[in-house]
């Protein structure tokens, strides 16, 4: 007996999510992940402010960047709807400014980071890492805060490569934001208890 074919998801699938999960669509598939837990949230808040602060705002930093939470991104036909913890376009590159009040992105970002947890951590690193490279992302990084590490991934012609593995307690210099030293608190927020 033939197997039913299986139907594409699609934007209305993810419209139509329950508003206490995160929709995704990959590679066609309708992906729902329960919103993040609070040690996820706290790394995402702490890196996000800390890239903010020192790229996008550039008041403790150099600036030249477009840094958003959890941007909404629908890359490639049909596309794949992926919604990074963070991502960052160039300003030269950032899509339409922000006077178009679109709800999600279809140019992809120079760098998105997406914060393991036990829910997404595969997904992450076998779903999403190849439409990154597919979609020509030059740096993704893998943040996991249980085991307090950050794994920076660059873009080379056969795919990603390791760049480096940080997980140090002095601060970091981590590309494309080798610029600015990351303290650690901004990937794990002040240490208030493991």
């Amino acid at each position: 007996m033939a197997q039913p074919v299986k139907r594409r998801a699609t934007y209305e699938d993810v419209l139509a999510a329950p508003e206490h999960m995160t929709a995704q669509v990959i590679d066609g598939e309708l992906h729902l992940h329960p919103r993040p837990k609070r040690r996820h949230l706290r790394s995402a808040s702490a890196l996000g402010a800390a890239l903010f602060g020192a790229f996008d705002a550039g008041g403790s930093g150099p600036g030249g960047w477009v840094i958003i939470d959890e941007p909404e991104l629908h890359l490639g036909s049909p596309p794949d709807i992926l919604v990074p913890d963070l991502g960052g376009w160039r300003e030269e590159r950032y899509p339409g400014g922000d006077a178009e009040d679109a709800p999600f992105f279809e140019v992809a970002p120079d760098w998105v980071a997406e914060i393991l947890s036990e829910s997404t951590a595969r997904v992450d690193r076998v779903r999403k890492l190849p439409i990154y490279a597919r979609e020509k992302v030059p740096h993704v990084w893998l943040v996991d805060p249980r085991d307090r590490t950050v794994e920076v991934l660059r873009l080379g012609p056969e795919g990603y490569v390791l760049a480096t593995t940080w997980g140090g307690d002095a601060p970091a210099s981590l590309e494309p934001f080798a610029a600015v030293a990351i303290p650690p608190s901004a990937f794990w927020g002040k240490d208030l208890g493991r």
